[in-house]
């Protein structure tokens, strides 16, 4: 009886995964699990800490800030921390991080601190996160392969941000019902349970010796070196950048949402039902592009899908009403399946023992500018009016997109035999590629 021969390749980049083989990896879906409670308890606490400052103060700036501090920071800890998510044992930093958090979480429930040092605290958290996340991201590259593994991020894409969303809702649900602080200390304990469960449930996957980078090194020194590195390499660049600038351009965008039905005159509660245009088009795009199409054709797709976000944006120049705005938001948050595309090659581009930093420094680039975008775009709006700036946001996701287009000519997209196969069947749950 013959058996099969392995699927070159190619054939491997082109066969198309499914969700539900994905989630039957059962050390992914601990992983995936756990990362929605985290982010939901994560919003939570960020969102009832800004309530709690605002309540002791007054201070809608100091309220502002205290709700930045969970965000901002986490570029600083990229590059200044980013070599321990390849240096130390990602089981053991996982669950670190979600003590970590629980313990900021249950020090500002429990003790009567001064807004200085509860604002001190939310930075260590944020400051610490691309560290705890760029090992979790290590995790499903080494666990999942080829497609499984796009589908994956995919699946992590998605829940951060219905579990972002969830959280900032349920925070305002929970602080009404209960008060701030036990809100705060909820949260707290849905982190000691995501800590709990990794350290059970999940195996410990060993560092390779070349992992831990030179010992003699210091943690900062190290950090510093590999993100210049990364930074420097023209093709990790390019992926680091396509994936940063049009989230930014659309993140301003969405910062002018609320002004823009103020000034429109819209009914109250009208941003309430724009904003949510957007993640309901991520998730409809995820799932559309993830489930129906082949690794290669979402890779053609990525300069056409980056267009379809900056596209509608331009519609804003016409002032659109309530109708149209929303059809037009969901139609650019359609676009941000383009990532899908990217996932592959950007793995495959990486440094085999500089992972995790990689993946800490994109996302961490991600919030960061994300957090810069509204701000310069509302400093355009002053000038040229909410839905003028709207639409330059459009025009500068158009550029991006053309200039995706001058390097990923029709046969860039990823050299296959350069990527990770992907498995015949999920590993057991004690197994280890």
């Amino acid at each position: 009886m013959t058996t099969a021969p392995p699927s070159s390749p190619a054939r491997s980049a082109a066969r198309r995964t499914t969700y539900r083989e994905v989630l039957a990896e059962p050390r992914f879906r601990l992983l995936f699990l756990t990362r929605v409670v985290g982010i939901t308890a994560g919003s939570l606490r960020i969102t009832t800490f800004s309530v709690l400052v605002f309540t002791g103060t007054g201070s809608a700036l100091l309220s502002a800030v205290a709700f930045g501090a969970g965000f901002l920071p986490q570029l600083f800890g990229s590059l200044l921390l980013g070599s321990l998510a390849d240096r130390l044992p990602p089981r053991a930093l996982i669950v670190g991080g979600f003590v970590l958090e629980g313990a900021v979480a249950a020090l500002l429930a429990l003790g009567r601190l001064p807004t200085a040092a509860g604002l001190a605290l939310v930075a260590l958290a944020a400051l610490t996160a691309p560290v705890f996340n760029g090992a979790s991201a290590r995790l499903v590259a080494h666990w999942l392969r080829g497609d499984a593994y796009v589908l994956g991020r995919s699946l992590n894409t998605m829940a951060s941000s219905g579990a972002q969303l969830f959280g900032l809702g349920l925070g305002g649900v929970v602080v009404e019902a209960l008060g701030p602080r036990q809100a705060l200390a909820l949260g707290a304990a849905l982190n000691l349970v995501c800590a709990a469960a990794v350290r059970l449930r999940m195996p410990r996957v060993p560092v390779e010796r070349e992992d831990r980078g030179d010992a003699s090194a210091g943690t900062v020194r190290d950090s510093l070196r590999g993100s210049g590195a990364l930074l420097r390499d023209r093709a990790v660049r390019r992926l680091l950048l396509a994936q940063w600038l049009p989230s930014a351009f659309v993140t301003g965008a969405e910062g002018l949402v609320v002004a823009y039905t103020g000034t429109r005159g819209f009914p109250p509660g009208s941003y309430a039902i724009l904003l949510a245009c957007l993640p309901v088009g991520m998730l409809l795009g995820d799932l559309l592009v993830g489930r129906l199409l082949r690794p290669l054709a979402r890779e053609r797709l990525v300069v056409p899908l980056v267009a379809l976000m900056g596209a509608p944006l331009i519609g804003f120049a016409t002032e659109p009403d309530r109708l149209l705005a929303a059809a037009l938001l969901l139609c650019t948050g359609c676009g941000f399946a383009y990532g899908l595309g990217l996932q592959r090659e950007f793995l495959a581009v990486l440094p085999p023992h500089g992972q995790g930093q990689a993946f800490g420094l994109l996302g961490s680039g991600n919030m960061t500018l994300q957090g810069i975008g509204p701000v310069c775009f509302g400093a355009v709006a002053a000038a040229t009016g909410t839905g003028g700036a709207m639409a330059l946001a459009g025009v500068g996701t158009l550029l991006t997109a053309v200039w995706l287009l001058s390097w990923r000519h029709p046969g860039h997209h990823g050299d296959p035999a350069l990527l990770p196969p992907a498995p015949s069947a999920p590993a057991g749950p004690g197994a280890h590629p």
